[in-house]
C-alpha cells in the first residue's frame, strides 16, 4: 500500500534576506522549523535547512533498511548508530553524502556487516532519490 507524507512550509521574502518556516508535517511529529538562506549556506543559528532533513531522512533510511537487512539474514542488530553529512554547495547544490554506521550485531564479522550496510546504502528508497549526488560514501564498522 503506498502511503503518502506532506510538509507544508510558508517562505517569506527573498532568498538572501527572506526567511521560511517548515509549518506541519503530516505525522505531526515536527513543526515549528525555521529554516533561511543563512542556516543552509554560512551558519544554523539555530535554523534548519533541507540538507540537515535530507541528512536525516537518509540516517533513519539507511538505519531501517540495515536492521531489515541484518534480521534477515538471521542477525538481528542489538543497536545501530547511523549519522549522515549532507555537503551543500552554494551554486552547485548537494555535492557530497557521507554515511557512517556503526553496529553491534552478534554473530557478525566485520565484512559481513560492511556487505549489508553497502546492500542497504543501495536499495534503500531514500538512497535511490538521491541517485543524482555525485558522490555517496559509506563507512561500516562493528562496535564490539
Amino acid at each position: 500500500m503506498a502511503t503518502n507524507r506532506k510538509a507544508q512550509v510558508t517562505w517569506e521574502g527573498d532568498l538572501m534576506s527572506g526567511k521560511g518556516r517548515i509549518d506541519t508535517v503530516s505525522s505531526g511529529a515536527v513543526g515549528g522549523l525555521d529554516v533561511s538562506w543563512p542556516a543552509r549556506s554560512e551558519e544554523p543559528g539555530g535554523m534548519t535547512s533541507p540538507e540537515e532533513l535530507i541528512a536525516a531522512a537518509h540516517a533513519t533510511c539507511l538505519s531501517m533498511a540495515l536492521s531489515n537487512g541484518l534480521a534477515q539474514a538471521g542477525h538481528a542488530p542489538e543497536k545501530l548508530e547511523t549519522a549522515a553529512t549532507v555537503t551543500f554547495q552554494p551554486g552547485e547544490g548537494i555535492t557530497k553524502i557521507a554515511l557512517e554506521v556503526v553496529g553491534r550485531v552478534p554473530g557478525m564479522d566485520e565484512a559481513d556487516f560492511e556487505q549489508a550496510a553497502d546492500q542497504a546504502k543501495q536499495n534503500c528508497p531514500v538512497s535511490k532519490a538521491l541517485a543524482g549526488v555525485p558522490e555517496i560514501g559509506l563507512t561500516a564498522r562493528l562496535d564490539h
